[in-house]
């Protein structure tokens, strides 16, 4: 029983992703009632920051399946291919319907907009296509235990999930960009194209705790302290920018077959 407890844990994140879908397509409504009183007006509440909330948890959980199968040495190929399946859903399916949403928003502020083409909308599910395919190539990787081969998936969906987050709480007066449907387009392409690139990104996990060899590391987790004691949320993408950069400076680990095939932003010895 207890080599199944990892596996849990990942159905939990699959269970976050739904969750975090159900609330993203609530984007906000106001109903009118007519009946012999009169009107009666009812109101929706708009909940995708939510459904950004579940996508947090979910990578939460992410990160804890594959400590506690690293802990209970409960690796296996299920569990490799569970977790792969259920990340499909909670950092692409989810962020991928954010990227929708967000994209008819900002749509619906330009003349016109309300009839706005599904064409205009579908650019928004190359991001979920693009998870899809990092995730497949993971698994069958054996040479991404302290690099990636391209972004991990979990960061790419943090990312997204800061969008509603960062509108919401209107960081700094950022919000506007958000909806900026060219900005969103850029974001999906060059997001999907780091996920599919074969090129090298840091993984922040450690083999050991020296300074010498995990400098950039270090140093970028204090500078992601920093950012989000200061910008809040905006610190999300200040950050996903900030780990790019230090990628290109990152030393490539020798290649190593994964311990559990589980792609997530853990920090492990």
């Amino acid at each position: 029983m207890m080599k199944q407890i990892p596996n849990i844990f990942t159905l939990i994140n699959l269970i976050f992703g739904c969750i975090a879908i159900v609330l993203i397509l609530q984007t906000g409504e106001t109903i009118v009632v007519m009946d012999q009183m009169g009107a009666s007006q009812v109101t929706l509440p708009e909940k995708i920051w939510q459904g950004s909330l579940f996508i947090i948890g979910a990578a939460v959980i992410d990160f804890l399946d594959g400590f506690l199968a690293r802990l209970l040495k409960a690796n296996s190929e299920k569990g490799k291919q569970l977790d792969s399946l259920c990340d499909v859903v909670s950092f692409g399916v989810a962020p991928g319907m954010i990227l929708f949403q967000l994209l008819r928003i900002g749509h619906a502020r330009e003349e016109g907009g309300l009839d706005v083409s599904m064409l205009a909308l579908l650019p928004a599910f190359i991001y979920s296509a693009a998870v899809a395919w990092r995730l497949a190539k993971f698994n069958v990787s054996t040479n991404q235990s302290y690099s990636f081969r391209g972004v991990p998936c979990p960061a790419a969906g943090l990312l997204i999930a800061s969008f509603p987050l960062i509108i919401f709480y209107q960081c700094f007066g950022m919000q506007q960009y958000f909806i900026n449907v060219w900005l969103l387009y850029a974001v999906i392409i060059a997001v999907s194209y780091l996920m599919v690139s074969n090129r090298v990104f840091m993984a922040i996990k450690f083999s050991d705790f020296s300074f010498k060899n995990n400098l950039l590391k270090y140093v970028l987790l204090l500078i992601s302290l920093v950012c989000i004691a200061y910008f809040r949320w905006l610190a999300v993408p200040i950050i996903f920018l900030l780990y790019l950069i230090f990628s290109m400076f990152s030393r490539d680990p020798s290649p190593m077959v994964t311990e559990t095939g589980r792609e997530t932003l853990d920090v492990t010895v």
